[in-house]
């Protein structure tokens, strides 16, 4: 049942995809099917992963590299789970979130762009083929752009289009990398190609061009010049998709191709390149933060910086040959780093989203008195800054701990102190809003409108999961050591 789900996983939203089309102004009724099915399938994929290892899926019964083969341990059955959840929870928020303008275009559009995302990063989670990886990707970066421009406002389109052509350069880049990477061994299969490549020139170059274009789509400094100006003009929903789960999608390719297929690549100075470009996205993120006036630009840029922890899992885990006894807990905060920063950060925008159709402007000097007007926003807004922050009881705060630890057993205190100073950084450009949220509203200023239960609520669901993540870390724990590079030369699988 467990092999057919990861083919269910991706059909599914797939074919909502398809049947939104049609459906028109009723294509949000295809999320009561869809919602359950998603969190059904992930979890029976996580149970069977968790109990019984690695499950595998050959598409036509045909096996590698003929056939497609499709493949879920434990860091993908997680990302299954946080894409599940993510995307459960933007669907219901943006079904009364664009209630306002029913049959409108971007009304209309939104939905079949949704379910296209939520189709391709699953199929991103569990594709064990970079070339399969490569369509995942394309259609990801195709619903997403378009997605970006929905308002039809020139700064949405302007932004797109400013979006679009990053993820070409991006994709060519990826692409080749690839092309070379079949060139050489002569295979696109991952566990094919992990037994293969070895420290060639060709190899080197196959590294170098694939790591850059999926630079570009995790939006990692100084990549990512795309990512602000896409979040300022989306709609909430759009925006919590992208941060949540698009730029992961990326992220998550990066992170298989380094650990499963390429760590005879992963040389020392290589490790410390992308330790280096992990701590230039914390600080100059942060630091670009701090001068925003809109609240959703402070968002975006916190993305940024909060992209640049995942990166710090190459010098501390290093490669999977070489691995070292704190490796495991390096890997281990990345992954629940990715998972408690994919909730916090939905959570984080869609409350945005509650908190400026209240407020009437998007700007920060605009907040005020929202904390009585919106207090369930507001408390969702503040709860995902916790986990943001590092603050315990959060996953924020397990995985920075996790890390943190992994630092210092290795005697790398410097990238400790990139975690604590990010920390503090990000306590520093969330505090100028979440005090506006606590002030007075100026009598000269427009009343506050009231938003419908759902809009404050869902957010909060999921900040509290985002939370919960540190509380009932456990069984996470667990899973993310199955199939984990670093986990079974630690003792810990």
């Amino acid at each position: 049942m467990a092999e057919a789900a990861l083919a269910l996983a991706i059909a599914l939203p797939l074919l909502a995809s398809v049947l939104s089309l049609p459906l028109g102004r009723r294509a949000p009724h295809l999320l009561w099917p869809v919602v359950p099915g998603a969190l059904a399938i992930a979890a029976v994929i996580a149970e069977r992963v968790r109990n019984d290892g690695e499950v595998l899926h050959l598409l036509g019964g045909w096996p590698a590299p003929l056939g497609i083969v499709l493949r879920a341990d434990g860091l993908a059955a997680a990302f299954l789970g946080l894409g599940a959840v993510v995307a459960s929870g933007t669907g219901l928020f943006a079904v009364r979130y664009f209630a306002a303008d029913e049959g409108s275009r971007r009304s209309f559009s939104f939905w079949p762009l949704f379910f296209g995302i939520w189709a391709a990063a699953n199929g991103t989670f569990v594709g064990r083929d970079t070339f399969n990886l490569y369509v995942a990707l394309e259609l990801l970066t195709i619903c997403a752009v378009a997605m970006v421009a929905l308002e039809g406002r020139t700064a949405n389109v302007a932004a797109g289009m400013r979006y679009l052509l990053y993820a070409l350069l991006a994709s060519l880049s990826y692409l080749i990398g690839v092309a070379l990477l079949y060139g050489a061994y002569g295979t696109l299969d991952m566990a094919q190609l992990a037994a293969k490549v070895r420290p060639t020139p060709a190899s080197h170059a196959a590294a170098a061009m694939v790591s850059v274009g999926l630079f570009a789509k995790t939006a990692l400094f100084p990549f990512h010049a795309w990512l602000p100006p896409a979040h300022g003009g989306a709609p909430a929903p759009a925006s919590a998709l992208l941060s949540a789960i698009v730029v992961k999608a990326s992220f998550y390719v990066l992170l298989r191709l380094w650990f499963d297929v390429m760590p005879p690549l992963a040389t020392p100075q290589v490790t410390m390149l992308f330790g280096l470009l992990g701590t230039m996205a914390v600080l100059a993120g942060s630091l670009l933060a701090l001068r925003q006036e809109e609240l959703k630009q402070v968002v975006a840029y916190s993305t940024v910086a909060q992209t640049g922890y995942l990166f710090l899992v190459f010098p501390l885990a290093g490669a999977a040959n070489e691995v070292q006894p704190w490796a495991a807990s390096a890997w281990t905060g990345a992954v629940f780093q990715g998972l408690s920063h994919g909730l916090a950060k939905a959570a984080m925008f869609l409350a945005a989203g509650a908190l400026i159709l209240s407020a009437g402007s998007g700007r920060i000097d605009a907040l005020a008195g929202l904390g009585r007007a919106a207090p369930v926003a507001s408390f969702a807004f503040g709860l995902s800054a916790v986990s943001l922050m590092g603050l315990p009881p959060s996953g924020g705060f397990l995985a920075k701990y996790l890390m943190l630890t992994a630092s210092l057993a290795g005697g790398r205190w410097w990238w400790g102190l990139v975690l604590v100073a990010g920390g503090l950084l990000t306590a520093a450009y969330f505090f100028r809003p979440l005090s506006r949220l606590m002030m007075e509203r100026d009598e000269a200023a427009p009343a506050a409108r009231r938003v419908h239960w759902s809009l404050e609520w869902i957010p909060l669901v999921l900040a509290l999961c985002a939370v919960g993540l540190g509380l009932a870390s456990i069984e996470p724990f667990r899973l993310a050591q199955v199939g984990s590079p670093v986990a079974a030369e630690t003792g810990l699988q």
